[in-house]
């Protein structure tokens, strides 16, 4: 069957448009015409291709087996009918025979079409799995073709084929785009569909921001610093704790970037969503410290069998910490996930004050003096070196020191004396009534 060279031209453009090899545009025409012969012989028939785009033919043979009685007409011919052909045909030959392009019926046509039709969907929606499939978590950008429903329908930048939506619980309300705007948005899922794999993207979801992190802090990129763990409540506020494989790398400093640039951008893209940016930790109750920022905590005590950290703030800082309508200590409850309860430093002594509220493991001598001066925050080690070389080497050691006492230690020097006097007065002035020693 012969062509004109405007439908291999057609094909070709076929295969441009669908970004399909020559290998895949000749599989395409094998299974329409297939389809086609199918319709007009019968189930079996059988057929060679043979196309030449040089010249712009294309020719289909049908190939029928010579055999004494025919019990498959659609694959099968018999001696006598094949010798009208040619008389030397004898039974086992194949017969070959070119099929006309006017053996084609409108509904043999149609059904070619419909095959490749079919056909050119199914490796669409292959490409799009292969494409997207290990994409989770990453940003996608294009353009937003139609809002439906409340819904974002988005035509990708470099996928435009695939099917992507932002559904509404997936958006920042906050935010407001129009049909044409461009959007960015992270990849949350792949769904499948009865017409095939859609994209499920989400401005809303913790995964945005860190994607746009991944995006503006190469060192996220490169592995060195880690998103440990994020909280956010959309449009409102985001905790991120992260953590630096590399010592001589500040994870906070690096997301931060120089005059804050790097956090800016993001905060950008999420039209002015807070962020909070904190140092992850093993320890509960310091990553419970650093989570509840950015009030400050003056105890912390956790119960490892209900999950449940006790934090002690000063008056002036419980606002802080419970934030507007308990955000923050909400969000440094999830990051942490550790449940936070939060006191004043007046409620917990009125409660007891000498301890956490719920019962831990106590000791009959004075152990809260007893903590290692190298555990303490706010002592610096070359003073707890010094003091270690003198024999002071615990809290009770040093608490009850006066200024001159101190300045007679060994290797003591103004500046070291001034620091310990200063710790000491800023513990005694927290603790009037001689409570507890700092969480270490």
């Amino acid at each position: 069957m012969a062509t004109s060279a405007d439908m291999l031209s057609a094909f070709r453009e076929l295969t441009n448009s669908k970004q399909l090899e020559r290998g895949e545009l000749l599989e395409l025409l094998r299974d329409g015409i297939h389809a086609a012969l199918m319709k007009k012989y019968g189930p079996n028939v059988r057929f060679e291709l043979n196309v030449d785009e040089l010249q712009g033919t294309m020719s289909v043979m049908r190939l029928r087996q010579v055999v004494e009685l025919v019990e498959d007409p659609s694959c099968q011919i018999s001696v006598e009918e094949a010798r009208f052909e040619d008389p030397d045909f004898q039974a086992g030959d194949v017969l070959e025979e070119e099929v006309p392009r006017e053996a084609f019926g409108r509904l043999a046509v149609q059904a070619a079409k419909q095959r490749i039709i079919q056909r050119v969907r199914e490796g669409e929606r292959n490409r799009i799995r292969d494409e997207f499939a290990n994409k989770v978590g990453e940003l996608l950008s294009g353009e937003i073709q139609q809002i439906e429903r409340g819904k974002f329908v988005i035509m990708l930048n470099r996928f435009r084929e695939a099917e992507a939506i932002v559904p509404y619980r997936e958006q920042n309300h906050r935010e407001h785009f129009h049909q044409g705007d461009t959007i960015r948005a992270v990849l949350k899922r792949l769904e499948e569909t009865p017409k095939g794999p859609r994209l499920i993207l989400s401005r809303g979801d913790p995964l945005f921001v860190i994607a746009l992190f991944k995006l503006e802090v190469p060192e996220i990129q490169q592995g060195i610093v880690e998103v440990r763990g994020i909280a956010r409540e959309v449009g409102s506020r985001t905790k991120v704790a992260v953590i630096s494989r590399d010592d001589a790398i500040d994870p906070v400093g690096a997301c931060v970037g120089l005059k804050g640039s790097r956090v800016q951008a993001v905060v950008n893209e999420l039209s002015g969503e807070r962020i909070d940016i904190v140092p992850w930790s093993p320890d509960p109750e310091r990553f419970a410290r650093l989570a509840l920022a950015p009030a400050r905590v003056a105890k912390v005590f956790s119960d490892l069998n209900s999950k449940t950290i006790q934090a002690v703030v000063d008056e002036d800082q419980l606002s802080l910490a419970i934030g507007r309508n308990g955000q923050n200590v909400r969000l440094a409850s999830e990051l942490t996930g550790w449940k936070i309860d939060l006191y004043s430093s007046r409620e917990w002594l009125e409660r007891g004050g000498e301890g956490p509220l719920f019962a831990l493991p106590t000791e009959e001598d004075d152990s809260e003096t007893k903590v290692a001066l190298a555990q303490l925050e706010g002592l610096s080690p070359e003073l707890v070196a010094i003091l270690d070389q003198a024999g002071y080497t615990t809290l009770k050691d040093v608490i009850d020191l006066e200024p001159e006492e101190i300045a007679r230690i060994p290797g003591m020097m103004p500046p070291t004396v001034a620091e310990l006097v200063r710790f000491l007065s800023e513990l005694t002035e927290e603790l009037p009534d001689g409570g507890d020693a700092p969480a270490a």
